[in-house]
């Protein structure tokens, strides 16, 4: 394969971890790498924690620095947007003119914030997106001089902000749509302990209200709710949601519907491109239905999957849903699917304020678990969710929820 050319473009966690992977197992062909940022590849998940306290935590964001891609003799071609793939002549096509020819193609193009309606048209530097370390740079030195930061969206990536926000002493309002905290993931029990946690710790919520209007005045910005009342902050945070950027893999006439549609080795309807992370649908053997998942596990595992799959060794992509969130120094891990139960059951951990959650279906089967500070009692839970197996919660107790895990 060494005069074989693999192109991978995106240079997120799955990108990242695509050339990581072709590395180790030991291929000796040309790698280009694409990445409309200038960054190398780098993970998220720091950039609502520690990123958003200190310019230097940045460095904890680094999956692939250039040294380590000019080591591996990784083409790196930063800044750059792929605007054209040719699938019959197999190239891809740059807006700056730039042209190369693919053996595999790689597409880990992630996802983008969702950008609601009444943002449109605002330019002001008080209102905020985070996805990108510009983004987090942009968000961080803003801060120094902010007394309320309001954030829309009360989901993983919102809540993480809050917490960071909050231990600098800054205040903070939630706006959320929906009835409860992070809804799409986790059952109302847990939703009810986020909320009393980031309480306890002075987050101030408005739930069920959406925003319809802006407005920037002199002295900060004024969003109008659709109850007719109003809320003002010094800046504004928006995370309501991503949208997996797909545009690539439709110009080039691949199958897509929410996401590219990939099967469970990262093969995309075209057998020499291949897609992972953010941007790919695919078969969920628990779900049972193609889904697309938001993490860094997700991005990591599934782009290994697909780099191994392009050198012919097949090893399915069958990992249990699993994601973790930091917040107020309480490391919270989800697995399985959770928002699917219809009751919880709930044992407390060793240490004050540990505990999991094991949500039930309507036949009392186990479909997800929520771990907060309690790996030892969690780490069982995750092994018989991702083996279907039997577990013995006799002594877990049935709860709505526990207001006192959340001191």
């Amino acid at each position: 394969m060494k005069d074989e050319v693999f192109v991978v473009v995106g240079g997120g966690q799955a990108g990242g971890w695509i050339i990581k992977t072709l590395g180790a197992e030991g291929f000796s062909g040309r790698i280009v790498l694409i990445g409309e940022e200038r960054h190398p590849p780098y993970e998220r998940p720091p950039l609502s924690k520690n990123a958003l306290r200190d310019a230097e935590a940045v460095s904890e964001t680094a999956l692939l620095s250039i040294e380590n891609l000019v080591e591996a003799n990784v083409e790196s071609w930063l800044g750059e947007e792929v605007v054209e793939i040719d699938r019959s002549a197999q190239t891809v096509r740059c807006a700056s003119g730039r042209e190369i020819r693919y053996d595999r193609l790689f597409l880990a193009t992630g996802s983008r914030p969702r950008v609601p309606d009444w943002m449109a048209g605002q330019t002001s530097d008080r209102i905020h997106l985070l996805r990108t370390i510009d983004d987090a740079a942009a968000l961080r030195s803003s801060l120094s001089g902010t007394k309320h930061l309001l954030i829309v969206g009360g989901g993983w990536i919102g809540l993480e902000v809050a917490a960071t926000v909050r231990s600098l002493g800054i205040a903070v309002t939630v706006v959320e749509a929906a009835p409860r905290l992070c809804q799409r993931s986790v059952p109302e029990p847990v939703s009810d302990w986020l909320r009393a946690l980031h309480e306890s710790h002075g987050v101030a919520f408005v739930m069920g209200r959406s925003v319809v209007r802006l407005a920037v005045q002199p002295d900060g910005l004024m969003l109008e709710l659709d109850d007719d009342t109003a809320r003002i902050a010094d800046r504004v945070l928006v995370c309501v949601g991503a949208i997996p950027n797909v545009a690539l893999g439709e110009l080039a006439g691949l199958d897509v519907s929410n996401g590219i549609l990939v099967d469970e080795f990262g093969g995309t309807s075209d057998p020499r491109i291949f897609a992972a992370g953010d941007v790919a649908c695919f078969p969920c053997c628990y779900a049972g239905q193609v889904t697309r998942r938001e993490s860094w596990a997700n991005a990591q595992n599934q782009a290994i999957a697909a780099a191994k799959a392009a050198l012919g060794n097949h090893v399915r992509y069958a990992d249990l849903p699993w994601l973790w969130s930091d917040q107020y120094g309480h490391n919270i891990q989800i697995a399985g699917l959770p928002e699917r139960a219809t009751s919880t059951l709930y044992k407390a951990g060793p240490a004050p304020g540990s505990g999991c959650w094991v949500g039930l279906d309507a036949q009392n089967h186990p479909v997800g678990a929520v771990g907060v500070d309690a790996p030892k009692l969690f780490r069982p839970i995750l092994k018989a969710l991702k083996d279907n197996a039997d577990m013995d919660l006799s002594d877990w107790q049935p709860t709505h929820f526990c207001r006192g895990a959340a001191a």
